[in-house]
């Protein structure tokens, strides 16, 4: 009697831990799955966002590749060309800009003076002396950006026909946060880095970049900083 009795008492319990069992392993394949899928997700926002991150970094200030040094300033022969490097055509969309092509001009950008220290809006510093031949050029503060609050609009560059210049045809323009006297041309902000941009129009230097020497481009001196 006792026989019968234990039989369907074992058959109960196994029939009921079979669905929790069931169940548990459900929610452990689920958990597997889940866990699976959150990583991919995980993965893919991390390399987008990396890579958007790295694709911003190559692009917000100047080209990052081709340049020729020539003094304080480098030379971007390629970047108006047909064959320019993919990021060279991200910084120049990114910008808004037509290049100059290589039949064109020559592009010359400079960030630090001629002692290699960086370029700094609280200076003053003096870009003179001589240019490669040109039939005309240009002197600009480049990304100098939207203009501060209440800040009035100011001279941002010289061209080649209207910069002074002295009785051997020679110039020189004054970088400076305070009006100066002659071709003065204004710090683009209070305080942070500048960067200069020369253009040469109708240039055989576009063809021999590499042939230039510091004496053939402006120079570019630090005369003192506010304190």
């Amino acid at each position: 009697m006792r026989r019968a009795i234990s039989a369907p008492v074992g058959r109960a319990a196994a029939s009921d831990g079979a669905p929790q069992g069931g169940a548990i392993r459900f929610v452990r394949t689920l958990w597997r799955k889940s866990s699976v899928a959150g990583l991919a997700v995980y993965a893919l926002g991390l390399g987008g966002v990396l890579g958007l991150a790295s694709a911003d970094w190559a692009t917000r200030g100047g080209y990052p590749f081709g340049g020729v040094q020539v003094g304080a300033w480098t030379a971007w022969p390629r970047a108006g060309a047909a064959s320019a490097d993919p990021y060279t055509r991200a910084v120049n969309a990114r910008r808004g800009e037509i290049p100059l092509a290589v039949g064109e001009g020559l592009l010359m950008t400079a960030s630090v003076d001629d002692a290699g220290q960086a370029l700094d809006a609280t200076c003053t510093y003096r870009i003179g002396g001589g240019t490669p031949p040109a039939r005309a050029w240009t002197i600009t503060v480049a990304g100098r950006g939207s203009r501060e609050p209440g800040r009035p609009a100011l001279r941002e560059g010289f061209t080649s026909t209207e910069v002074l210049r002295t009785a051997d045809g020679r110039f020189a323009v004054v970088l400076a946060p305070d009006v100066q006297p002659g071709n003065w041309l204004p710090s683009p902000r209070a305080r942070g880095p500048v960067r200069l941009a020369l253009r040469l129009y109708d240039t055989p230097a576009a063809a021999s970049v590499g042939s230039l020497d510091r004496n053939a481009v402006p120079a570019i001196t630090r005369l003192g900083c506010a304190s």
